[in-house]
C-alpha cells in the first residue's frame, strides 16, 4: 500500500475495521538501517524514520537495495514524561516499497515489519 494513502488513511474517522486497526504514526526518529544492498555489500546508514505502524516502517536510504531485500533498523526512542529511560528497538524487516526521490540520490523504502523484536534500556 502506498505510504502516502497510508497516512491518508489515519486521518479518516470513517474507516473500516481492517483500516482502523493499522494505527500509522508520522515521526522523525534517529535510526540506522543495515543490510545487504542491491550488489549483495553489506551496509550500514543512519537515516530519520518518517513513519512507523504495528506492520510497516518508512525512511529514506542513500544506498540502493530490491525489494525483498532483508533490512535491521535499529531506534533510538528517546526518553520523554512517561518514558523515563531512552531505548533502542531492534526489528527487521523485507522491503515492500522502493521510490527513487525526484530531488538527491536517497529512496524512499518501506519495510513490512516482522513480528519479532528487541528492546534494550539504555543507560
Amino acid at each position: 500500500m502506498n505510504t502516502e494513502k497510508m497516512m491518508q488513511q489515519t486521518s479518516n474517522p470513517t474507516l473500516s475495521g481492517a483500516q482502523k486497526r493499522e494505527r500509522l504514526f508520522q515521526l522523525s526518529l534517529p535510526a540506522s538501517v543495515s543490510g545487504l544492498d542491491a550488489s549483495d555489500r553489506i551496509f550500514e546508514e543512519n537515516t530519520n524514520l518518517k513513519a512507523i505502524s504495528s506492520q510497516h516502517a518508512t525512511f529514506r536510504l542513500e544506498a540502493r537495495v530490491l525489494i525483498g531485500s532483508c533490512l535491521h533498523l535499529s531506534l533510538k526512542i528517546p526518553r520523554t514524561l512517561i518514558l523515563e529511560n531512552p531505548l533502542f528497538l531492534n526489528i527487521s524487516g523485507r522491503v515492500i516499497l522502493v521510490r527513487t526521490e525526484a530531488e538527491g540520490n536517497s529512496q524512499l523504502i518501506t519495510l513490512l515489519l516482522k513480528r519479532a523484536f528487541n528492546i534494550q534500556k539504555t543507560s
